[in-house]
């Protein structure tokens, strides 16, 4: 599914921002003018075809499950795209989404099937730094994983990670309450680490804790691999821009940088609880199933299907969004591979 190319598409999507109750200001680049041309490629594999989603036919695989996307603003980016996909079918309950609310959850009565969203930053405990914004440096604890989001494991049958975005800044990492280094914080006489280490260190923390989950369903976990920004001549706030009309060539990607480095920390730690788990145990006596969701390259093409500066500056005042994905767009392919693979573990049952 991850090997392929992006091919022109004439059909219109399955959704579009008219017919879509819960699309996000920020992500609605139609609304703000943007070309449609984002809206008509679709993604091709190597010598197969990955089927359009089917809203019916999802919520006929999920009736009486309960699914999670967990990460960032980009793990919020699939659950608002899946929630377009399906509401071209049933509307559900809860319709008062906010999209600063960093945990939601939505039923679809018809299937009694559950979605729900949780927001961390890095997986494991990250508090902000003393006398730092927000979204700035963050203290984080390499060796406490973020309970907020294991503590709903119990009740998940399907679960979605994603993140790495955050590393990509100053931060100051401590293990059993220590201070041990940082990121990004050359002159303070302390131990620098790599965001591969960080990345690594983790992602291995967070699915250790998914498979050492005693009380926990046949959960099937599905890791999204990295996608990264398209910042071109600066960024957020220094004049970065994204205006792309078509998807790039491959040969203008670069297979060299962190994007590439973090997708592969992902696939071997992903390999890694498959192979053994954290105790040893082999996949044969395992009750988790494990898979990953590789759109790393194909998103790397994807330089034009960013809002851009088509949104609601609400959002971001004087600033181009090149890192999320405009909805219905590219990020639709996500759900399209999420929805292929469930077939498949669902023939495991």
């Amino acid at each position: 599914m991850s090997v392929g190319k992006w091919v022109r598409e004439a059909r219109e999507p399955v959704y579009s921002n008219l017919t879509c109750p819960f699309l996000p200001e920020a992500k609605n680049c139609q609304k703000y003018g943007k070309p449609p041309g984002y809206m008509y490629w679709r993604w091709k594999p190597d010598g197969c075809d990955l089927p359009r989603f089917e809203p019916e036919r999802f919520l006929d695989l999920v009736r009486g499950k309960t699914l999670a996307f967990v990460g960032d603003s980009l793990a919020r980016n699939q659950f608002d795209s899946l929630l377009c996909l399906l509401s071209q079918v049933e509307v559900p309950i809860d319709q008062q989404l906010n999209p600063f609310k960093k945990f939601h959850k939505i039923h679809f009565p018809s299937s009694n099937f559950t979605v729900m969203v949780m927001w961390t930053e890095f997986y494991v405990q990250g508090i902000p730094s003393i006398n730092s914004a927000a979204t700035a440096s963050f203290d984080i604890h390499l060796d406490k994983i973020n309970t907020n989001w294991t503590s709903e494991l119990p009740g998940l049958d399907y679960l979605v990670i994603s993140g790495g975005n955050w590393f990509i800044r100053k931060h100051y990492l401590y293990e059993s309450d220590k201070l041990v280094g940082c990121l990004f914080c050359k002159g303070e006489n302390l131990t620098e680490f790599s965001m591969s280490y960080v990345m690594r260190r983790v992602v291995r923390k967070a699915l250790e804790s998914i498979e050492s989950c005693q009380n926990c369903n046949k959960l099937v976990t599905f890791l999204r691999s990295y996608t990264t920004s398209h910042f071109e001549n600066g960024l957020w706030f220094s004049g970065g821009i994204c205006n792309r009309t078509e998807p790039l060539d491959e040969t203008q990607i670069n297979l060299y940088g962190h994007e590439w480095e973090f997708r592969r920390i992902q696939k071997e730690e992903i390999e890694r609880i498959v192979i053994a788990g954290p105790n040893g145990v082999g996949e044969a006596y395992k009750k988790k199933i494990y898979k990953m969701l590789d759109v790393t390259k194909a998103m790397m093409i994807r330089a034009d299907g960013h809002p851009g500066a088509y949104y609601n500056k609400d959002f971001y005042k004087n600033a181009n969004d090149c890192l999320h994905w405009c909805l219905p767009g590219p990020v639709d392919m996500w759900n399209e591979m999420l929805m292929h693979n469930l077939i498949k573990t669902s023939s495991l049952d």
